[in-house]
């Protein structure tokens, strides 16, 4: 609870019982006041409630950002392991089969060229 919680309340109760008085003795000044009182203590509390809640969200930032950090560091190690493993499964097929991986470069070398320096027309 911080100053602006407390008094606020402290404000409103205040105007609750000046409300009171107010219509106990029949004094319309006291009534309107304690209305006042209660609406301005209400409206202090609430600012306050706010910033208290504003504090705490922002006391967890931390703790959250850390934990958004840990996720994206264990995706991005699930990624290396991935890529990884495609490597190997790739190096092992061009060693199984190292003529279809040279024939497969070199179309694949023949089409950039064609579509960099070919003529088109």
């Amino acid at each position: 609870m911080n100053k602006d919680e407390f008094q606020g309340g402290v404000r409103y109760v205040g105007g609750k019982v000046e409300k009171t008085v107010g219509d106990t003795v029949n004094s319309r000044d006291w009534q309107v006041d304690g209305v006042v009182d209660q609406v301005a203590g209400g409206a202090q509390n609430l600012y306050g409630r706010a910033k208290s809640a504003l504090g705490d969200a922002i006391d967890g930032a931390p703790e959250l950002a850390e934990r958004i950090g840990d996720e994206a560091r264990e995706t991005a190690d699930r990624a290396a392991d991935a890529a990884r493993r495609g490597a190997r499964t790739v190096q092992a097929s061009a060693e199984d089969s190292p003529l279809l991986w040279a024939l497969g470069a070199a179309a694949i070398g023949y089409g950039l060229a064609w579509l960099l320096h070919g003529r088109h027309a």
